[in-house]
């Protein structure tokens, strides 16, 4: 049957192609958002990255997630974090806009269910922080993500 119709066979991708990570923060949010429905008292997040740590920081002191340790395994290093069922949901914003000031009203309208619920992330040059802690020190930056 194939001898007639040689192009319905599967194609192979050459051995040389390898699949790419993305965006190592995206897979990260995935993983714990993912656990967190599934109910899990902990995950671990690998490849570690400066970025992810910042970000669960930021979750960390609002009481979303409990604590997490980083591991170091002389390659890309893990995270182990602690869940306690408090996290609705969590993503990335992709790609990273840029936001001044003023415009940290619109973003929380559009991603978060409500004013006083829910934070967004943003990278700013004092370093990775809430939407209140940017609008408190009056600086804009660019949007990384949300969790509520």
């Amino acid at each position: 049957w194939t001898s007639r119709y040689p192009r319905l066979l599967p194609l192979s991708l050459p051995p040389t192609a390898k699949m790419v990570r993305m965006s190592v923060l995206n897979d990260a949010l995935k993983n714990i958002y993912n656990a967190e429905a599934a109910g899990k008292r902990q995950v671990v997040i690998r490849p570690s990255s400066k970025v992810i740590i910042k970000f669960l920081t930021v979750m960390m002191k609002h009481g979303y997630i409990n604590e997490f340790e980083v591991i170091d395994d002389h390659r890309q290093g893990k995270i182990v974090v602690e869940l306690n069922g408090r996290l609705n949901k969590c993503g990335v914003i992709s790609p990273r806009f840029d936001v001044g000031v003023g415009g940290i009203d619109q973003w929380c309208n559009n991603l978060l269910p409500s004013k006083q619920f829910g934070f967004i992330v943003l990278t700013t040059s004092s370093g990775i922080m809430d939407h209140e802690d940017a609008r408190r020190k009056h600086i804009g930056g660019k949007v990384l993500g949300f969790f509520f």
